[in-house]
């Protein structure tokens, strides 16, 4: 979070920067959904509703995914519905695994929690493949989740379906529930497996803030066993009530339309996916081609991620350090969630500073 808020001080002062470093989308919100919401409010939806979620937009979902409307909770995005399973998973304690690389916000809310964390490293040399030895060795009686981003932020790899079934078997078998993070599943460029295809009760986690270039909105869901929704529902009536009726509308309108805007979301980003690749692959740096948007996880060796991020900021480029992810001192996330144009500069300004 240092290099954002350093880049957006700099941004204040005039300086423009070439924003590798964020995961938002640069497309605009498509006019229909947002005109969606906007009739929402002007028929008067700006009131207290479900805390579970607008039936309608449930039940859309559910049609989606082949299952019922009691088992989806609409979240204030993705985030939240994290922090929500990990919060009623873990408040008695227990431990979690969380494969690394990984998203920030996974081991910031668990130590939040004070729950006891266990990271299984992943790395480049083996394509970024989980080790379910590793996993099973990991796990104990006192494991409650496991964390499984797929496709992966911050290397963009999608697991394959061998892999993927058993980590699902090596929960099954040690009664631990897998966390599934599938925010990018939808655009992806390869074909994903869900958690939804295998047995076991188990959670999905679903966005439309990049399916749909809604980061702003606030809106996601999750799929998981009637109890759970039950709990969900009931932090959701304590905490935040419920998401705002006319952003749910705005999301019903995006399911709708999702064919379309996927289709052209997905082409736009492998275009800049092939473009950077492109760029890289003449460089010394290792990376690993992306299975899906929005990112390239390069290394080079001896690096150190955190100074260079913070000395590349003076050349206008802002990166996500590999530190931020785990113990990735050599590795950086580039988003590419910015112009073409933007792309070839900033990567032209990076491999600069590493010469």
């Amino acid at each position: 979070y240092e290099i954002s808020e350093k880049a957006i001080q700099l941004e204040n002062e005039g300086k423009k920067i070439i924003k590798f470093n964020l995961g938002d989308p640069d497309q605009p919100t498509p006019h229909e959904i947002i005109e969606a919401a906007f009739e929402a409010m002007k028929q008067g939806k700006t009131k207290y509703s479900s805390s579970a979620g607008e039936r309608k937009l449930r039940e859309e979902i559910a049609s989606i995914h082949n299952v019922s409307a009691d088992n989806v909770v609409i979240t204030a995005g993705s985030k939240w519905a994290i922090f929500s399973i990990m919060f009623l998973f873990l408040k008695k304690g227990g431990n979690v695994v969380i494969p690394t690389p990984h998203w920030t916000s996974y081991e910031l809310t668990a130590k939040s929690l004070g729950a006891e964390i266990r990271f299984l490293k992943t790395d480049i040399d083996s394509n970024w493949k989980i080790d379910v030895e590793k996993l099973r060795d990991l796990m104990d009686q006192k494991t409650r989740l496991v964390i499984f981003n797929n496709p992966n932020n911050p290397t963009s790899k999608v697991a394959n379906e061998k892999v993927f079934e058993e980590i699902v078997q090596t929960a099954n078998n040690k009664g631990a529930t897998i966390l599934s993070d599938e925010v990018y599943s939808d655009i992806s460029f390869v074909k994903t497996k869900s958690i939804l295809d295998f047995d076991g009760d188990h959670i999905l986690v679903k966005s439309f803030s990049k399916t749909f270039a809604m980061t702003g909105w606030r809106i996601g869901y999750v799929i998981v066993k009637q109890e759970l929704a039950e709990k969900m529902m009931k932090l959701n009536q304590i905490t935040l009530t419920n998401v705002p009726v006319f952003v749910q509308q705005a999301a019903l309108r995006a399911l709708e339309l999702r064919q379309e805007i996927v289709d052209k979301i997905r082409e736009d980003y492998r275009r800049r996916a092939d473009l950077a690749c492109n760029i890289l692959s003449k460089t010394k740096m290792r990376f690993s081609r992306p299975d899906a948007p929005f990112y390239v996880f390069p290394k080079y060796d001896n690096l150190d991620s955190e100074s260079f991020a913070l000395n590349l900021l003076d050349s206008g480029v802002a990166i996500a350090p590999g530190t931020a992810f785990g113990d990735y001192r050599e590795y950086f996330r580039i988003a590419l969630t910015v112009s073409e144009e933007e792309i070839e500069l900033g990567l032209k300004k990076i491999c600069e500073a590493l010469q």
